[in-house]
């Protein structure tokens, strides 16, 4: 709901005066695009979460070899492992 908002740009239905406002008459009449089928809302739910699932284990990964790298690193620097 918040990206269908935002995409809304309700601020260019402001009405001019010295403290902007927005009408519920107004927002009554603003087209709404949503999918129709509940099967597509569905299938883009399934695709989002599938996107969400692989972002998180990408992040993971990264932090992962974040700490590999960090723990390399630390031998170099401390002597513990040289380099030929």
């Amino acid at each position: 709901m918040a990206y269908i908002l935002r995409e809304m740009n309700l601020n260019r239905y402001s009405e001019a005066s010295a403290q902007p406002g927005l009408s519920v008459s107004k927002i009554l009449t603003l087209p709404l695009t949503i999918p129709a089928v509940k099967a597509e809302q569905t299938a883009i739910a399934a695709v989002l979460s599938d996107m969400d699932a692989e972002l998180t284990a990408l992040h993971a990964q990264r932090d992962k070899t974040r700490a590999i790298k960090q723990a390399m690193m630390q031998e170099l620097l401390t002597g513990k492992t040289r380099l030929v």
